[in-house]
């Protein structure tokens, strides 16, 4: 490529400042961010115009600072220059957010099953010794059954 003539620069520093203006004021084109790579390709330049070339400042290396100057300007102010780094700072948020409630419920979960683990082996515990009395009383000679009760009558302590 060869050098720039007076006329082609203006008119390439007039379309970087237009593509600078619309970026910060939001609009993004699909795919794009509100960074030099977008700005080159909004304006029609070639993104190594920003940049030094060896000991010497790439032709519009003075606008690529003031658009890195105006974002930060912008960022402090609390302006969104890019609808996307707001999206993403949201989703971090909730992702960190999930993790916390994926957390208390795995917390929540392994309680709960250290309980039924223990609610089962007490149930088993009891099963086991209901079943020994069991069959402690079919061997025992000394137990007697008591004799029916007569139809018609009360039992004993009843107010009736």
């Amino acid at each position: 490529m060869g050098r720039l003539t007076a006329e082609t620069r203006a008119r390439n520093e007039a379309a970087i400042q237009a593509a600078m203006d619309r970026l910060l004021a939001g609009a993004i084109p699909p795919g794009g961010g509100c960074d030099l790579k977008t700005l080159a390709a909004e304006a029609g330049v070639t993104r190594t115009g920003f940049y030094p070339k060896g000991e010497r400042p790439g032709p519009y290396q003075h606008l690529a600072e003031e658009f890195e100057r105006r974002v930060k300007e912008a960022q402090a102010a609390g302006i969104v220059t890019d609808p996307r780094a707001s999206q993403i700072e949201r989703l971090k948020a909730q992702v960190t957010e999930l993790k916390e409630r994926v957390a208390e419920r795995d917390a929540d979960l392994a309680e709960l099953t250290a309980f039924k683990n223990l609610a089962i082996s007490r149930l088993a515990a009891q099963h086991q010794e209901i079943e020994q009395l069991r069959e402690q009383a079919a061997a025992a000679d000394n137990v007697r059954r008591l004799p029916a009760a007569r139809p018609g009558s009360a039992p004993f302590g009843s107010s009736s």
